[in-house]
């Protein structure tokens, strides 16, 4: 395929409920979404999990525009790509940016999925017809209000509860939860809040049965948290340290993590997210996907991801009216008892909804082939 024109739209949508977490706390999400068309007019879509601040990572949405328009289309405009995984190696010179490489190779995976007749499970090798889904729920006010929030999720089939955490809001609300809810299956994530001085403190969380913590140290370390797992017996999960397969070859030699949380943006695409999904299957390792408060595009591409074979752990990829009082894409998706049904359309099995998009675009870009 000869990709001929990218479309980059830059959205705005608010979320029904603020989201917070140990870094900051926003209700109104801004996001970028491309469209690739090829030579035969076939589109794909992509989406950008950068938020407009860099609190996750370095990235924001602002410097994904800049990479993706000035770096990344130049170096797939025009070009012959047989293989999606030609993407990831044509990206190899430029250095991180791993979201916005993602938001690319996103669309020309959606692409190449379309042409072959494929859905994009299949393409990727998934073989799961549903996929189970858990929910994350960012930092309440009061404990109380965790509880009831965990009880309708719970009554609606979700499959596991992640509870974000921070200093000062940790022990007494995990301890108050597994109260709550002594069966449900429960994690914390800690968005990097800790360092090993809290280690006495994070000792505690063992008595809660917990599926595993997820980041508690430094977002680019991997060597304290290998002392850090030597302490507890939760097992820690990896999720912002990890941006390639070699990552998480490291930290699992290193005994840094007992699981992965895999994000398509994070890691640079689906191509290296499926390498370290095959790492970590080889090694034992359990995967989940993880969640970037994603519409629809972004949304669809996780639930493909995660028909993998290892993906044995609900990740976090929730029914759209989750977050959004309407989405980008038809049918919206669609959580019921906590499994989400692979849809059999190719592609990423959803279409945009133009209308709706239309509605949340604040601005766009075109960029086409000199034929």
């Amino acid at each position: 395929m000869i990709i001929k024109e990218i479309n980059i739209r830059k959205m705005k949508m608010t979320m029904k409920s603020p989201f917070a977490t140990s870094f900051g706390s926003f209700q109104d999400k801004e996001f970028l979404l491309l469209e690739a068309t090829d030579e035969l007019g076939n589109t794909g879509w992509g989406e950008s999990t950068a938020f407009h601040s860099p609190w996750y990572n370095e990235e924001t949405m602002e410097t994904n525009l800049h990479m993706i328009r000035d770096f990344l289309i130049p170096l797939v405009l025009d070009k012959e790509i047989n293989h999606p995984d030609e993407v990831n190696e044509l990206f190899s010179p430029l250095r991180k940016n791993n979201m916005a490489k993602a938001t690319v190779e996103g669309a020309i995976w959606d692409l190449y999925a379309k042409r072959n007749k494929l859905t994009l499970a299949e393409a990727l090798g998934g073989t799961a017809e549903k996929i189970e889904v858990g929910i994350s729920i960012g930092i309440q006010k009061s404990s109380a209000d965790l509880i009831e929030l965990v009880r309708g999720y719970i009554a609606e089939g979700y499959k596991r509860m992640k509870v974000k955490i921070k200093p000062g809001f940790d022990i007494d609300v995990i301890r108050a939860l597994r109260e709550a809810f002594p069966q449900v299956p429960l994690m914390a994530d800690a968005n990097s809040a800790y360092t090993l001085d809290d280690v006495d403190l994070l000792k505690q969380l063992d008595e809660f049965d917990l599926m595993m913590i997820e980041q508690p140290l430094a977002s680019d370390d991997i060597i304290d948290h290998a002392k850090l797992q030597k302490e507890i017996k939760t097992p820690i999960c990896l999720d912002e340290s990890i941006h390639s397969l070699e990552d998480a070859r490291k930290a699992f030699e290193l005994g840094s993590t007992r699981i992965i949380n895999i994000k398509i943006g994070r890691v640079g695409g689906l191509t290296e997210a499926k390498k370290i999904h095959d790492f970590c299957m080889e090694k034992g390792l359990p995967v989940w996907c993880g969640g970037m408060l994603e519409s629809g595009i972004g949304r669809a591409h996780n639930v493909a991801l995660t028909t993998l074979p290892n993906f044995i752990l609900p990740g976090d990829t929730a029914s759209s009216s989750r977050y959004w009082e309407e989405d980008v894409i038809t049918p919206e998706v669609v959580a019921e008892d906590g499994y989400i049904t692979v849809p059999s359309a190719y592609g990423i099995g959803y279409e945009p909804n133009m209308e709706v998009m239309n509605r949340y675009t604040t601005e766009q870009f075109q960029f086409k082939s000199n034929d």
